[in-house]
């Protein structure tokens, strides 16, 4: 079985994002997402994929669209209309990643087996899009790693990791 990481930063009250776009700007952050997902598939929701320039370098993209027309004119880029069929896709691989959005992380937390969360220590009232509040009924906290807001971060953020305390029922 593969481990289906959700990966994301959020702020204290889960919010991920405005209009399509982050809420801040942590570039340690950016580091460690790229460390972590380059070389991996990573699935993601159609406005996900559109708010970046172009796909992201060294990884496989799985977007999700109701729209049967949607197509993307790049190599190593996949269209499908469910989380089940980006899963599909994936089920031979090691290691995959869940990056979003709001909705995404909805539906894939059934099925992810760990949490990589970037806790932004802040709040933001105009914020439309948000992380699932985590059960730790059912999710374990296992790592956390504070960095403090410098010259280059405007926010004080915790890496969090979250293992599934239960083996996967899907």
């Amino acid at each position: 079985m593969n481990t289906i990481t959700m990966i994301a930063a959020a702020a204290e009250d889960n919010a991920l994002g405005k209009d399509n776009d982050l809420l801040w700007h942590l570039p340690n952050d950016f580091k460690r997402f790229k460390k972590l997902t380059t070389g991996h598939s990573i699935i993601m929701g159609r406005k996900t994929f559109e708010s970046f320039p172009k796909p992201l370098p060294k990884r496989k993209h799985i977007v999700i669209t109701r729209d049967k027309n949607y197509k993307i004119d790049f190599d190593n880029c996949h269209v499908v209309h469910s989380i089940e069929a980006a899963l599909a896709l994936v089920e031979e691989e090691p290691l995959v990643f869940i990056i979003g959005g709001g909705e995404i992380y909805r539906q894939a937390e059934k099925f992810s087996n760990l949490i990589e969360l970037t806790r932004v220590h802040t709040t933001f009232e105009n914020a439309d899009t948000f992380f699932p509040e985590i059960d730790e009924t059912i999710w374990e906290l296992t790592t956390e790693v504070f960095h403090p807001k410098d010259e280059r971060h405007s926010f004080d953020f915790t890496y969090l990791t979250y293992r599934r305390k239960n083996k996967l029922k899907v």
